[in-house]
Parts: structure tokens; sequence; C-alpha cells
């Protein structure tokens, strides 16, 4: 990718005090800043990289500001530009297409030439409707092609990751391949992966019974599981579609797991809707674009962007976000590219970041709290801006917020996105004080270590920023969850699910 030159984000604000330890005091917020100082001091972040920013939603105002110009990896953070980005760029109904087309002609119930399957990334294709397409061409009176089934992705380049992910991560739900061509298995909009269904068999010791979803002829499920307890794992093969399951389990378990190659999955769930619909196909399977001036047979079209990003936002889906890359410039680098042409319009200086995806996944982003906070403060300025607030997981509400700041005066209130990578932990979004304030805030943690619970520091400053004005105490407690290790020397650990940081809950299953 083109490097572009490094410039510096800078926030100004009159009548600021900068203290010693880096924050700045609005002149009626000495105890907030005091208090949140206090909650940054937490030994836990001895060597981390902290930046903390604080302003008046509605005037931008300064309330804090702790290194928050420096740019560090925001993970799941970096949706918020991409979302604003594509609302501006591609509009909020914007929707995906995807076609039968076909240059041939009609001889009775025989189409003479190709059938082609074009997509444009929709990432909410399922079995059912691909199989809803193929109904579409029988009931037109087609039971026989002759031709060529064409495959045309070529709305996306054939890159399918984003620059500096990271390889072990390839076989997660969360990491899967960006394709125009794609198949989610379930209701969250999982692109390009299927779901593998483990069943007990009739006895312990008896090996389960392991398929995935839909039926398609690309993955191999390879199952040395046996019936018990314990659990299963699932986990695919690098650069392969064998996906092997192996442990035991006594009680029917799902599990998501990417495919290479989503396109090639795709063909089989159609070729198999072909089938069910009686439609014979005796041509071969090729990819190419579709010839100009092809009829449309059959169309589909999806739900809205804004409707989409509901998903995107409180489930944290990556894969929704890179379609929106995608989708603004067929590759990744031209898709940031063209986003980029919107950032100044957020508050953001396309010299002062880097952006290598749309998710955050990669480790090469790099990006500010300063940054984060004016997207959330001109999004304000939009007509769009209710649309997508409503869309940001809410404190022990919804999405990947549900299971935290409970009980709190953060609760119901801090609209926020979550970020999580390993070392890497963030939140930035909207609250509202017990004194009727608007804020927004963002607190990205780099170089965190895997045995301390940066989630816990983001909800201190929540809870805080929430309680400012009213009568709670000054420095409000949430439990942290000590992980994997506590000196060096012990062995390392598997984390429990629900402990874990460096993913978002969505990703595993534990919202």
């Amino acid at each position: 990718m083109k490097l572009k030159t490094l410039g510096v984000v800078v926030v100004a604000a009159a009548g600021l005090t900068l203290t010693s330890s880096g924050g700045a005091v609005a002149v009626d917020n000495e105890a907030l800043t005091a208090d949140l100082d206090t909650i940054l001091a937490d030994p836990a972040l001895n060597g981390a990289d902290v930046g903390l920013v604080v302003r008046d939603a509605n005037t931008g105002d300064v309330v804090y500001t702790r290194t928050s110009a420096r740019r560090q990896q925001i993970a799941s953070n970096m949706k918020l530009l991409t979302t604003t980005a594509a609302l501006d760029l591609l509009g909020p109904d914007f929707k995906w297409k995807t076609e039968l087309l076909s240059s041939g002609t009609r001889n009775g119930a025989t189409l003479q030439g190709d059938l082609v399957l074009r997509g444009t990334g929709d990432p909410t294709m399922s079995r059912s409707r691909y199989a809803a397409l193929a109904t579409t061409l029988k009931n037109s009176g087609v039971t026989k092609i002759s031709g060529s089934l064409v495959l045309d992705g070529t709305a996306f380049d054939a890159q399918p990751y984003g620059s500096g992910w990271a390889w072990d991560d390839e076989p997660f739900s969360y990491s899967a391949e960006t394709s125009a061509l794609t198949l989610s298995p379930d209701a969250k909009f999982s692109a390009g992966t299927v779901l593998v269904r483990v069943k007990p068999g009739a006895a312990a010791g008896a090996p389960v019974i392991a398929t995935s979803e839909p039926e398609n002829d690309v993955v191999h499920v390879v199952s040395t599981a046996t019936t018990g307890s314990g659990g299963v794992s699932v986990e695919r093969d690098h650069g392969s579609n064998v996906i092997r399951v192996s442990g035991s389990t006594n009680v029917e378990t799902v599990a998501l797991a990417t495919v290479k190659d989503p396109t090639a999955l795709v063909s089989s769930v159609f070729r198999n809707a072909l089938r069910d619909n009686g439609i014979e196909f005796t041509g071969d399977v090729r990819r190419a674009a579709a010839p100009a001036g092809a009829a449309v047979l059959a169309s589909d079209q999806s739900q809205t962007l804004a409707q989409l990003l509901t998903p995107l936002m409180k489930d944290s889906n990556n894969m929704l976000a890179e379609v929106l890359v995608k989708s603004a410039g067929k590759s990744f680098t031209n898709g940031v590219n063209q986003l980029s042409t919107k950032w100044s319009g957020l508050g953001v200086d396309p010299n002062g970041v880097e952006v290598f995806d749309g998710s955050g996944m990669s480790r090469l982003d790099q990006f500010s709290p300063d940054a984060l906070a004016s997207i959330l403060i001109k999004a304000k300025t939009k007509p769009w801006f209710s649309t997508w607030q409503a869309t940001l997981p809410v404190a022990g509400v919804d999405g990947t917020l549900v299971n935290r700041m409970k009980n709190t005066p953060a609760a119901g209130n801090v609209k926020a996105k979550t970020g999580s990578l390993s070392g890497v932990s963030a939140l930035s979004g909207y609250v509202r004080t017990a004194a009727g304030r608007d804020l927004v805030f963002s607190l990205v943690q780099n170089n965190v270590l895997l045995f301390n619970s940066p989630k816990s520091i983001e909800d201190r400053v929540a809870v805080r920023l929430a309680s400012d004005g009213g009568t709670v105490a000054a420095q409000p407690q949430v439990q942290s969850v000590p992980q994997q290790r506590k000196v060096p020397a012990q062995e390392r650990t598997d984390v429990p699910a629900k402990e874990r940081f460096d993913v978002e809950c969505s990703w595993i299953g534990t919202c």
C-alpha cells in the first residue's frame, strides 16, 4: 500500500491547564481530572501506552486529555470511521445486488448459453436467497442450461484479507475472506463462513456426527471427536477447506468456521439450488465477468446500508466493515482511499493517520483518541446521526456492552464502540453526566498485558463520566478480572472465554 506522510492530529481548546500527569483541567472540573488521573494510574497500566480524551459533545471543548494525540492501534474502534465515512460516501440507502444474467437465447425450456451469477458483495446472502434466485429462474420456464455457470465476482479484487492481518486468525469467523460472491449461514451475517454442527453419538465414547451447513462439496469436515464431556474444538486447517473437529461432547454443539474461497462455496450452494429446482445444468463452471449487455433473469437486493449498520456495530462484525471498504473502491487500498475523501468532514486529517482496512484488524492501522473524538463530534452534525448513533452498543443493554457497567450510572446511558485485539483495548462514544452534560470520550490502551483487564479501566472511566455532577462516589469501582498468568515464570494457561479481552465478546459468543 502506498504510504502517506504522517502528520499530527491536534485538538486546541482555550482555557486549559496541563497537569504534570498529562491531564487537561477545565476551569470547574479539577475533581473529575483528579479521578481520571487516579484511574489511569492503576498499576495494571504500568508500561502500557494509554490515551484518553473527553470533550463536550456540543461545543467540542476539551474536558480532559492525556496523550490523546498519540497514534495507536485502535482495533474495532476503526469501525467508527468506516461506517461514518461510508454513510457520507455511499449513502444510508445504498444496497447490494445479486443477479442472474445471460446473453444466451431461449429454446423452449432450455437456456442456450451461459448463466451468470453476479455478486456485488452482499454479506447477508444466504442459502435460501440463492435458492430463491434459482426458483425465479424455474418459474420463468427454464428447466435446462446448456452453457456454463459463470461466477462473476469482479466487483471486488482477489485480495481476501486486509494488509497486516494475523495469519493465525484465519480459521475464525471474525477473520473471514472478503468476496463479492459470499454467503452467511447465520442471522448475524457471518459472511464467508459455514456452520459446523456436532451431534453426540448414541453412547459414551461413540464418534460424534459432524456436518457443515449449508450443504456443499467444498468444505470437508474431519472429526476425531467422541461422545462425552469436555467440549469440542472446531478449526480449519491453514490454507485449506479441511475443518477439524476434536474433543468430546454429549450435547449438540454448533460453531462457525471460515471458508477458503467463499465464491467456491457459493458455486456449490447455487448448483444445489438449481438441482433442487429441477433445473438440469450440463455445462462447466468458470469465473469471469458477465458479458456486456447480458439480460437480467433474476435479481436479489439487500437491506440498506443504514439497516446493516446495526449488526455491524452492535456485534462488531468485521466482515460487514470490510464489505463497506471494497464497495467503496473494489480493493482495500482504493476503498480506503475513496472513503478518505470524506474524512476531513469528520474531523480527521487524512495525512495524520494510517488506515489499511475497515474493521481495525490490521496491526498497521494507526489512529489517535483525538481523531476518534472528532468523529463522534462531527457525526452529530450529519443528517444520518440519529440512525447511526442507535447502532452503537449500549452499556448493560445490548451488543458488545451488554454485560458491562450494569447497575451503574453508565447503564443505558453510555453508547460506545468497543475494540479488542491482543494487547489492545479501546472504548469510544457518548455519555450524559449526572449534571446533564453531553460528553464524548475516547480511551485507547496499547501494550496491555494479557493477565490484566483493560475493560475494567474503560468501565471505571465511563462510569465516572456518567456520575459527574451527581452524588455517586468519585471513583466507582468495577471488578477487575485477572487473566492467564500472574508472573512470567508461571506456565501459560487458557483464559476462560468469558474473561478474554483480546477478542470482542460477540466473536466468541460470550456477550
